[in-house]
Parts: structure tokens; sequence; C-alpha cells
């Protein structure tokens, strides 16, 4: 979803909200440094961490549920699978450009090689072999439905930040992601986009857990260039709010928790770059209009978890995109799968 941020505010941010009760409506103004407001991805606010209260004057919570709004489920009980028929209010082109073939790049930031089982190098290997895995998929050719979008993903690199703060504004947060690039540490690229995927000690102050799980945006450089970026946590700091289960594929809930809002951002920042592309009457973006569902097509791996894909060597639980079609819109896990 788009993340909509106050004039005061310098960041540009597409943030996609999860929230538990209805669909906001987002606008996409741009502030005085030509930066557009943004969509967000909300929370389960039954499960929200009272202590991340959101900042607010940062965002414009008017999109779609950011948090999960169905809570974990039972021991042994499918996720949320949602409707199988057309998806209203239509998603239309507002003429503003797509990413063809996006790259990924992801900033760790935090501290990654903590002992709670989450935030450790196996859980980033999780995220590696997604972002490698993850273009071409059935799944994500979905987004061939957008003119222009070529429903491939090729991995662009990564960078190590680790930070002083445990509490990032949204400034700070697109601070780390130049830091990234006009220190050589990671190459700019047009055709980038580029995740701060945060360690479960560190939060957002404008809402993650309690208004959100993450978000993507853009911006300019000092130097005038365009940056694509979005802010993803890991969802071990809230697993009520930003996951779909404590049991998950990979052995690392909060991991995959944060790997479905992943793939939420990317293809929403792949066919809605500047947040003037596609999205409904209502601000919601493609992911937006799917999210927290993980259609029919589910199953259980060996250790009980629910997946609905597999991608290299690993099963993942990912929520629906929307397939722009002609006709009427759905929600599908891949062309053949709702």
């Amino acid at each position: 979803m788009k993340r909509v941020f106050s004039i005061s505010l310098a960041v540009l941010a597409a943030v996609c909200l999860f929230r538990a009760s209805n669909l906001l409506n987002t606008a996409h103004a741009q502030n005085g440094n030509g930066q557009a407001k943004g969509h967000v991805h909300h929370i389960n606010e039954d499960g929200a961490d009272a202590d991340d209260k959101g900042d607010d004057n940062s965002k414009d919570f008017t999109a779609a549920p950011e948090l999960n709004p169905y809570g974990l489920p039972a021991n042994g009980r499918a996720l949320t699978t949602g409707g199988t028929g057309t998806v209203l209010p239509k998603i239309t082109n507002h003429g503003g450009p797509v990413i063809g073939t996006p790259k990924i790049y992801i900033i760790w930031y935090g501290n990654w090689n903590q002992s709670n089982g989450s935030d450790t190098p196996a859980g980033q290997q999780i995220i590696r072999d997604w972002g490698h895995s993850i273009g071409g998929s059935p799944y994500y050719l979905l987004n061939t439905s957008y003119p222009g979008v070529s429903g491939n993903v090729t991995w662009g690199g990564e960078s190590t930040d680790t930070g002083t703060s445990t509490r990032l504004s949204d400034t700070a947060i697109f601070t780390v992601v130049k830091n990234a690039i006009n220190s050589g540490r990671l190459p700019y690229d047009a055709s980038g986009v580029y995740f701060v995927v945060t360690s479960s000690n560190v939060t957002a102050s404008s809402g993650f857990c309690t208004q959100y799980c993450g978000w993507h945006t853009a911006g300019n450089n000092t130097n005038g260039a365009r940056i694509r970026y979005s802010f993803v946590g890991n969802a071990n700091r809230c697993l009520s709010s930003c996951a779909a289960q404590t049991n998950s594929p990979n052995g690392n809930a909060g991991i995959d928790g944060a790997i479905s809002v992943l793939s939420h951002e990317l293809e929403e920042a792949n066919t809605d770059p500047d947040l003037n592309a596609w999205y409904d009457s209502q601000g919601a973006e493609n992911a937006d209009k799917c999210a927290w569902t993980f259609g029919h097509f589910q199953y259980q791996t060996a250790s009980g978890a629910w997946a609905n894909m597999h991608l290299g060597t690993r099963d993942y639980l990912i929520q629906r995109n929307l397939q722009q079609i002609s006709s009427g819109d759905l929600c599908k896990v891949d062309s053949t799968h709702n």
C-alpha cells in the first residue's frame, strides 16, 4: 500500500497500511520537495504493540487493512482464503510509470546476530532465497497483467547498517537508504527497490506494529535521482499484528511474516513506484486489494505450517495479489489458483 506523509516531512512515502477495520482513502499529493505522499501496509489491531505510538502527522491512513485483521489462527486451521469474485472498485492506470523489471536491494538495519531465533544469519538467508526466487514465479507473473511489467525480478545486492537508533522516524529511514547509495555500499539503480529491513528490536515511530507492517514510497536523492524504497520490519516484534501464523513454513515466524509483506510491497512498488500509476478510486494498490488473504491453494508442510507456494527450495505463505483483467479484477495466488 501507499504511504502518505504530511507536508512537513521531507520523505516521500508510500506505505502499505494493514488496518483491521476498513479500507481507507490515500492521497497522492506531493510536498514542496517533490516527494509524493505514500502508502502503508496495516496490522492486526487486536494484537497491536502498545509501546509503538504512531506519529499522527506522518501518514494518512486511507488505503487498506495494513495489519492482519484476522489475528493468529488456532493450530491446524487454514489461513484466511479470501473471496473468489470480482474485486471492486476496479484498479485503473493514472498515467504514471511502472518498473519493467525491478531489482531488489536489501539494507539490513539493526542487530541481525541475536539469540532470539529470528534476527539471525539464517533468517537473513530465508529473505535472500525469497529475493532470488520470486521473479518469474507463477505468483509474480500475475503482475504481467499490468502493461509494461515483465513479471521478472532480479537481485541487486545487500548492505548492512547496524545503526544507533532502535526507533526510526520516516525521515531517518530515507536517510538510511540515501547513505547506503551515496556511500557506495549499494549502487544507484533507477529500477531498484531499496528495502530497509529492520531487526525486531527496532521500530518505526510512525506506527510499525500499531498502524502498519510495511510501506513503500519514493523520494529524490540529493542529486535529484529518483529512489524507490520500502520499510519492512521483522514481524517477530508483533506476530499477532504482522504475521499470519506462529508455526511458519521456514521455522521463523517473524521472517516468514516479513516475506509476505516484502512481496506485497515489491509488487506495489513495481506497478505504482511513484504513487501515480495503478490504484483504485479509494487509493488501494494491487496488493492492498488482496491483503491478508492467502487463497484456496493452501497446503501444510511437514511441520504443520501452512503455505501456498513453493519458490526455489522453500515453501512460503504469501498474500494474494490482484490480477488486472478488463472484465473484472481477481485476487489470485497464480493464474490458475485463487
